[in-house]
């Protein structure tokens, strides 16, 4: 719950500076987009500040073709935005999807582009980062831009590219690093039709270097090469947004939507001018204003506080990107496209000034290299000497210079498992610094770091910074809701939670079922760590539960019968017979006579009324009898029954179950333990252990102790030379004979 207001439903997706979540607006009871920064942008004032008044100046746009901004705000550190909710999919999707767009869906998508762009630019808010991936198209069709006021933020800070978003889609003056405006979102929208139209985008490369050169170097490949029947008005139109220099683009936004209207009506139309590239180009006249706002320019760098739109404002709306009218191609000789942009002198004065500085620092390592090697003045100055001499002072000159190099190297210590203080401590003996770029859970203690770039051991040039991860603790799990649920069930939910050492104890409950779990320790909804030890309270049945009372349910419908003897603690059987005395499925007989106490679990027969089932080959069984010589016995009301008796055979208690396969066996060294209740100890009795894995379901035979009618069955797996416990099973004993 973000300002407890936001309540986080689910995860959309996740980019280059922020996660994005689904959320609840309680207050406005409405779901939204949260854009929640990623910890190496919220360590970062700089860039905070900036963000939140970019985002907030976002905030005050509101245009059908934008997804609007709601609300930007601070949370226990996490730095969010929140956005309309648009459900749909990005047009970069929608490209994969369909390889290219038709001509007309591509021009619509374009303009509505464009006027979102426009509605911007009219605010005095440039995007920067036009890409189909801030492009949503909405499931009823509508076309919005997302991400305005991001790109403006970030270009102050040192971020990777892939924060910044792909270099596919930059203007050259932004790759560059020049100066941007409305017109960099124009080249941007090109590049973005582009690949609409095609399928692929013009510039492309194996490092975003190499696409950056190309964006300022290369002509891109016509579009009417891979889509032959494009328009030649679109291919046009194309052409003049994506020119490198911004005075040959449209001046405005509006200017390209106007066209892009026109283009559907006139595929073929030759109304798109393009300013050519040859010696009968018009001159560009500059005015005093312009001068005065280009040497303000030329003052204003990055870090005295200005911005490039406060610069590019400054000019007369009059005088933007204007020329004036054409002359007569002889009259006038057309200015390099270098002339005809105001910034192309300043960077020429920086790389100038570049190359002097770079000479200069060579100069003074020369001097100080031959100084060293006694060239140059002291005791090693003179001529005197032999070859031999000097050209061991050369080679100690040379040695000098690369131990001295080697001397500026340092090797990374190993910061793991340190405190933020004693990292600080080690890394500035080393001459090296430390940044926190974010926590991450472990089970290493809080505060303590536990992971570092670059790597210890590596060498490094000092004053390097090595950047690391604290500890934020061991990761808790909430305990699931187990009470009253069976054990079986109450085990799998624990462990498919994340905890690994589940220990089971018995205890008598007049109120749980037999099997069920009574309680549980620590208590539901408690936030511990996997590895603690958690207890189930799984009842054993009632203590007074000792003998129950039989009743008469001879004439009763089996149903009744078999339900009421249930819940009274018999174990029910049944057989049939057949007779017309009774109602078909009622009970002809039952094998413990009404009124008789016995011990609950015992097995309770009762003869039905069914001829079919008899028919079919379930017979009548006489109880209280085993294999060994056949006999003829009455058992009522004139019917007879066939049974086999050893009379002096010992009873013992049984159990047969089948066991289902538990989700936490990995198939490893088993060991199946009963255990039994004896005389109020619990008793343990191996029933089958090995090597191998345990095949399920699994028919599981075995003899209890004498009169104990349940137990528990533990399945232990051999997890790094230790048995733990995975599953256990209620299991019921019957007297047999």
């Amino acid at each position: 719950m973000l300002a407890g207001r936001y309540e986080i439903v689910g995860r959309i997706g996740s980019g280059g500076m922020a996660d994005v979540y689904k959320a609840m607006d309680h207050k406005l009871n409405r779901f939204v987009a949260v854009k929640v920064m990623k910890p190496e942008f919220q360590s970062d004032s700089t860039f905070i500040s900036k963000f939140r008044r970019e985002a907030q100046a976002a905030a005050g746009l509101a245009n059908p073709n934008i997804v609007n901004v709601y609300d930007v705000g601070e949370d226990q550190g996490n730095y969010y935005i929140v956005m309309e909710l648009v459900e749909g999919i990005t047009l970069k999707e929608y490209i994969v999807k369909k390889g290219k767009l038709s001509v007309r869906e591509a021009t619509s998508i374009a303009i509505q582009v464009g006027m979102g762009l426009a509605a911007a630019h009219d605010q005095g808010i440039v995007h920067r980062d036009v890409k189909p991936q801030n492009i949503i198209i909405s499931t009823d069709g509508k076309v919005k831009v997302t991400d305005f006021g991001i790109a403006r933020a970030a270009s102050s800070n040192t971020i990777s590219a892939n924060a910044m978003g792909s270099v596919h889609y930059s203007s050259p003056e932004q790759v560059r690093g020049g100066y941007s405006d409305a017109r960099s979102d124009i080249y941007s929208l090109g590049i973005t039709l582009y690949e609409m139209v095609t399928g692929k985008v013009p510039f492309d490369g194996e490092t975003t270097v190499a696409i950056a050169i190309k964006h300022l170097q290369d002509e891109m490949e016509a579009p009417s090469r891979y889509t032959p029947d494009l328009p030649y008005s679109l291919e046009q139109i194309i052409y003049k947004c994506t020119q490198k220099s911004v005075e040959r683009r449209y001046q405005s936004m509006n200017d390209v939507i106007a066209d892009l209207k026109r283009s559907l009506m006139e595929p073929d139309g030759r109304f798109v001018q393009l300013t050519p590239l040859t010696d009968h180009s018009q001159t560009v006249l500059i005015s005093q204003a312009d001068q005065a706002a280009i040497r303000n320019a030329s003052s204003t760098v990055p870090g005295s506080g200005a911005e490039p739109e406060e610069v590019y404002s400054s000019i007369p709306a009059a005088r933007k990107g204007v020329v004036d009218k054409p002359l007569d191609p002889e009259e006038e000789e057309t200015p390099t496209e270098e002339e005809s942009d105001p910034s192309s002198g300043l960077e020429k004065a920086v790389t100038i000034g570049s190359f002097v500085v770079c000479g200069l620092i060579i100069a003074v390592l020369i001097y100080f290299i031959c100084r060293a090697a006694g060239l140059i003045g002291g005791p090693g100055g003179s001529a005197s000497g032999s070859g031999n001499g000097q050209t061991g002072a050369a080679a100690a000159s040379t040695a000098a210079a690369v131990e001295s190099a080697v001397s500026d190297e340092t090797e990374v210590p190993n910061l793991v498992g340190m405190t933020e203080s004693e990292a600080t401590a080690t890394a500035q003996s080393k001459s090296l610094g430390i940044k926190y770029i974010g926590e991450k859970s472990s089970d290493k203690a809080a505060g303590t770091i536990i992971e570092q770039t670059p790597a210890a051991g590596t060498s490094v040039s000092k004053n390097t910074t090595i950047t690391y991860y604290r500890s934020s603790g061991p990761q808790t799990i909430a305990i699931p809701q187990v009470v009253g649920r069976a054990q079986a069930d109450a085990q799998k939910d624990l462990t498919a939670s994340g905890f690994t050492n589940v220990k089971v104890v018995q205890e008598n409950s007049e109120t749980v079922s037999l099997g069920n779990v009574i309680s549980v320790t620590p208590v539901e909804g408690q936030q511990v760590t996997g590895a603690t030890e958690i207890t189930l309270t799984v009842s054993s049945g009632s203590a007074n539960a000792g003998t129950v009372s039989v009743i008469d349910y001879r004439g009763s419908s089996i149903s009744y019968a078999e339900e009421d003897a249930t819940n009274k603690g018999l174990l029910v059987s049944i057989n049939y017979d057949v007779t017309d005395r009774i109602g078909e499925d009622e009970v002809i007989r039952q094998s413990i006579d009404p009124g008789e106490e016995v011990r609950a679990g015992s097995e309770i027969i009762f003869t039905v009324n069914n001829e079919e089932k008899m028919l079919s080959g379930e017979t009548v069984t006489a109880p209280g009898v085993s294999a060994e010589t056949e006999s003829v016995v009455d058992i009522g009301n004139g019917t007879t029954a066939t049974a086999t008796q050893t009379p002096e055979a010992p009873s013992s208690w049984v159990c047969t179950a089948n066991l289902g396969a538990p989700s936490n066996y990995t198939n490893g060294s088993y060991r199946l333990v009963l255990v039994q209740n004896i005389n109020g100890q619990d008793t343990e009795t191996v029933v089958a252990e090995g090597d191998s894995s345990l095949e399920f379901p699994y028919l599981l035979q075995i003899t209890g102790a004498e009169g104990e009618t349940s137990g528990m069955v533990y399945l232990y797996e051999l997890v790094e030379g230790e048995y733990v416990p995975r599953v256990t099973w209620p299991v019921t004993f019957e007297l047999q004979s």
